[in-house]
């Protein structure tokens, strides 16, 4: 389908959403009406949370708005008679509606600390990033991968290091305001000690919540660690190894190349597919750095071991090291 025609699949028109971003006219009123824009975690929920109307489900996403690449987007936020209206080159294509700034965002917990600086809305689940920031980001071997931002959050627009009882009760006002039933924990790099990190909050979402949880962790080379992650109760694991191409992984994730190793990744996804059953366990890439040959065959490898792809469209996000670097093209996606 042409991205040229107004009445573009609400799919497509994420994903060249995605691509491009979208400027913001003057007559919206985002400060009132929307999410805050936060950076936090790795980045890619910095710019707008949207939603775009579906008949079955509706999809949300999250827009680009401050990045380089956004300024020749076709793509213009408007309020017109009070509802929201995505406009290409001045043309309607879709109405939707911003979520509303969650009330816990404002909210302080028992200890003091701003809720928003615990964990934050994205989409419709709470996303958390527990523990301190990633070990590829210390100044004394910086070798972080070079799409991400989580030295540059971590400490200054979230919490540094966020206490459990912290989490726990901004995961039940999530809870109760905005019918969150999913919680999500990701961490970085700490010399093969995530899971003991991880460990103490999920024992205590799964206790006092009965939330979903799903982990994010850099692989653990004792996979026997797996077993006990399951036993609290975690009900979905993701293995984000960014990239398929060997050389490209080495490239822009050289501290998972010379720490790790990319069939550290491979073997605990097949282990854990196998622990969690179908449907459980994901595999997370990033489609428009390396060759979209090898995207496609990441999809292929992950679905043959039993996990399902986790397809993260590239954002050349600010501050990075690949700021300058192209947005991916919409075709290519």
């Amino acid at each position: 389908m042409s991205t040229n025609n107004k009445k573009l699949n609400p799919g497509l028109l994420e994903l060249d959403l995605f691509c491009k971003g979208m400027k913001i006219d003057q007559s919206c009123d985002l400060e009132h009406d929307a999410r805050m824009v936060t950076r936090t975690r790795a980045g890619l929920g910095s710019g707008l949370e949207i939603i775009i109307p579906v008949h079955s489900e509706d999809i949300y996403m999250n827009v680009p708005l401050l990045e380089k690449f956004v300024k020749d987007s076709p793509y213009t936020l408007i309020k017109r008679n009070g509802q929201y209206i995505v406009t290409k080159e001045g043309i309607d294509v879709a109405v939707i509606r911003l979520p509303r700034q969650p009330a816990f965002y404002t909210q302080k917990t028992s200890n003091g600390t701003l809720m928003s600086r615990v964990g934050t809305m994205q989409g419709t689940y709470l996303a958390v990033y527990p523990a301190q920031v990633c070990g590829y980001w210390k100044p004394e071997d910086k070798v972080n991968c070079r799409f991400c931002s989580t030295g540059l959050n971590v400490g200054y627009s979230e919490e540094g290091e966020k206490r459990v009882q912290d989490v726990v009760e901004t995961a039940i006002a999530a809870k109760k305001q905005e019918g969150v039933t999913f919680v999500h924990f990701n961490t970085g790099y700490y010399d093969g000690n995530e899971l003991d990190i991880i460990e103490p909050y999920v024992r205590a979402i799964k206790e006092e919540t009965g939330l979903l949880v799903g982990v994010q962790c850099p692989p653990c080379k004792d996979l026997s660690k797996y077993n006990k992650l399951k036993a609290l109760g975690v009900d979905h694991l993701s293995f984000c190894f960014e990239l398929y191409n060997p050389e490209y992984f080495q490239k822009y994730c050289p501290g998972k190349h010379k720490t790790l190793t990319q069939q550290a990744f491979f073997d605990a996804m097949v282990y854990a597919s196998k622990l969690w059953g179908k449907g459980r366990v994901s595999g997370e890439i990033i489609a428009g750095i390396e060759p979209i040959e090898d995207t496609l065959k990441a999809i292929d490898y992950i679905t043959s071991v039993g996990a399902f792809p986790t397809i993260c469209v590239f954002r050349p996000t600010l501050g990075t090291e690949m700021e300058d670097y192209p947005s991916p093209k919409y075709e290519d996606m």
